[in-house]
């Protein structure tokens, strides 16, 4: 069911007085819950809840040949899958637009911050480098995949370790041992901004993310931008723009409280 006319107008005059159905604030999250190795084949996995939203996400690593531009590197994939049971409006088949957007945003997030030490993943250059894949599926979508996906993969990639490698052998066992990924020391996660009306706001519910007319995902570690990704058709002014990395800045912060212990 799409949000109905009606409502949209009503979310819309609360917005503009500074309120929103549920008490929260603009720059408020929902109640964030995590749950971390819920999966016994990944080598590193998270439940993230915000709300009514629900992700799963799954680190696994494997040997692969490694990029031609980047010979002395280790991979990267990262792919979203939206589950039919996450929500009414999701059919099965091949990936849609969102779920090709949702993976595209968070590999850009991840690859430009650097939180993964690519370079450190490389066996033997030119030939043999661990792939990092990182899986993100949907359990339920009420608004903010994009945020739940993205805190999901960094928090998966911190419980994530090496599997062990016979190189005499040329031969992986997924056993668990204590070499982790390399990740850098800075956390970054990403903070969407939604444009709602003339209002700004963090981690829309459904019925708000339905009426954004502009959105910009924002790659943050609490001092520099790594990544930034418009969506929607909507513009906004370089003034409203400087308003949405303010109210990105404090939430951001906010949420780092609540998960740091996961880090």
């Amino acid at each position: 069911m799409i949000t109905p006319d009606v409502t949209k107008k009503r979310i819309e005059k609360y917005l503009s007085e500074g309120k929103r159905f549920d008490e929260r604030k603009p720059e408020e999250f929902r109640e964030l819950v995590i749950e971390t190795g819920v999966s016994k084949k990944a080598e590193g996995s998270a439940r993230v809840k915000i709300g009514k939203t629900e992700v799963i996400v799954g680190v696994k690593l494997g040997l692969a040949e490694p990029y031609p531009d980047s010979p002395d590197k280790g991979n990267l994939m990262t792919t979203a899958e939206l589950l039919p049971l996450s929500s009414s409006r999701i059919q099965l088949g091949r990936p849609g637009i969102d779920s090709i957007e949702l993976g595209r945003v968070i590999d850009r997030g991840i690859r430009e911050s650097k939180f993964i030490e690519l370079e450190k993943l490389c066996i033997k250059e030119g030939e043999k480098v661990w792939n990092v894949f990182i899986d993100i599926y949907s359990i339920n979508d009420d608004g903010n995949l994009l945020d739940a996906a993205g805190i999901g993969a960094v928090i998966a990639l911190k419980q994530a370790y090496l599997p062990k490698y016979d190189e005499k052998e040329d031969k992986v066992t997924y056993e668990p041992t204590k070499n982790k990924i390399p990740l850098a020391k800075e956390i970054t996660f990403p903070v969407t901004i939604h444009k709602v009306g003339n209002n700004f706001l963090v981690d829309p519910t459904k019925e708000e993310e339905d009426i954004t007319k502009s959105r910009v995902t924002i790659g943050f570690n609490g001092k520099n931008i790594s990544s930034m990704q418009k969506g929607k058709e909507g513009s906004l002014s370089v003034e409203e723009f400087g308003n949405a990395l303010d109210i990105a800045e404090k939430a951001w912060t906010e949420v780092f409280k609540k998960i740091e212990k996961h880090l």
